[in-house]
């Protein structure tokens, strides 16, 4: 055997062993970063929410008569300015409607700083176009005024009504005021109040918070993360509290290798949307699906009297029901191990998305779905 023979034969080998690798080696996994997976405990917005009013619609806002709440609003806002309304007075408001205003203080939030809020109505105003929120306090969960907002409401619609025929255009009984609040309050967070934090992953895997452990301790030193369990991972933070800043930043655009997540499918069943995830397969199996259509149509009919017979003329009702069953072919549907092959098997059935939703849960019930069932 010449050298040329030896060199094609280690060839056709090393071809054969890069083949058969290929097949145990396992995927690589996806890379993200730390702060697209996780969340620091306790570094989080707060909801605030106020009750105000609405004033300068143009003859758009509550019906005092149905929404007496908004009469009693502004009679209490005009005794704290000494103005006095006479008992018994009927007070015909068309200008001015309740509102709700709901806003988020974002963390670290300081006094001084603006905040966007948006501001929905509460009673039957017709149209918020052109109001002008006044002076409402935001308060938290805890009853504590953490803002106060105050402006001009932005109403990305319109309408027009006459003559009994009306036309809108969007929606105009919710607006927003960009940098329509202002911060009062901060929230006290445990970033300065201790030594450790603790990292809050989105999902619950003891593989990502393993690899999050391994990429923190690589990154700063051994012994500085620990997994606690499969969505939390406890950190050590710099003594000096001038390092954490620096600390977090890094730690935060570290790349962790993302596991496969668990096979899952979720099902919205009143919009009939569904989504599978790469991890789904499916088992061989025969699936047969027919459709199942009733028709009910509605005929008046008149019954007229004889002429001097005193009668009375009817009108009745002919209602003819039909039901209309579609045969269903049994559909061969082969194994998928990708998320590609579960489509084109999915597809093969010819079937809507709400048919599909009964599918789905027949092929789990038979062991033939490899995936976890979750209706929204």
């Amino acid at each position: 055997m010449n050298h040329t023979d030896r060199l094609l034969k280690l060839l056709i080998a090393l071809a054969g062993l890069a083949a058969s690798a290929a097949l145990w080696w396992p995927t690589q996994a996806e890379a993200v970063r730390l702060k697209e997976i996780a969340a620091i405990q306790g570094v989080r917005s707060n909801q605030l929410m106020g009750y105000g009013l609405v004033v300068g619609l143009d003859g758009t806002g509550d019906q005092t008569t149905q929404t007496p709440f908004t009469a009693q609003s502004v009679n209490a806002m005009l005794q704290q300015m000494g103005i006095t309304v006479p008992a018994g007075a009927a007070m015909q408001l068309k200008n001015v409607a309740a509102v709700l205003v709901t806003a988020s203080l974002p963390p670290f939030a300081q006094p001084g700083q603006p905040l966007d809020v948006n501001v929905s109505s509460l009673g039957n105003a017709k149209s918020l176009r052109g109001g002008t929120l006044i002076a409402t306090p935001l308060k938290g969960a805890d009853g504590q005024i953490y803002a106060l907002a105050q402006g001009n409401l932005v109403i990305s619609g319109a309408g027009a009504a006459a003559g009994g025929s009306k036309v809108t255009v969007n929606h105009l009984s919710a607006g927003r005021i960009p940098a329509g609040a202002t911060v009062e309050r901060g929230v006290p967070t445990p970033w300065m109040q201790s030594t450790t934090l603790q990292y809050d992953l989105q999902s619950d895997d003891f593989n990502t918070a393993r690899e999050v452990a391994n990429a923190i301790n690589k990154a700063k030193g051994n012994g500085t993360a620990e997994a606690l369990n499969g969505r939390t991972v406890a950190v050590r933070l710099p003594v000096q509290p001038g390092e954490r800043v620096a600390f977090m930043a890094d730690l935060e655009n570290l790349s962790i290798d993302k596991s496969t997540p668990a096979a899952r499918i979720v099902i919205n069943a009143r919009t009939g949307s569904i989504v599978v995830n790469q991890a789904v397969t499916i088992g061989p199996c025969a699936v047969a699906h027919g459709s199942l259509s009733v028709t009910i149509s509605s005929t008046p009919q008149v019954s007229q009297p004889n002429p001097l017979s005193q009668g009375q003329t009817v009108v009745t009702e002919k209602a003819d029901i039909k039901i209309n069953q579609e045969p269903g072919a049994l559909i061969q549907m082969p194994a998928g191990s990708k998320l590609t092959d579960v489509v084109k098997a999915l597809n093969t059935l010819g079937a809507n998305p709400q048919d599909l939703l009964a599918i789905l849960q027949a092929m789990k019930a038979a062991g033939a779905l490899q995936a976890e069932l979750e209706v929204i």
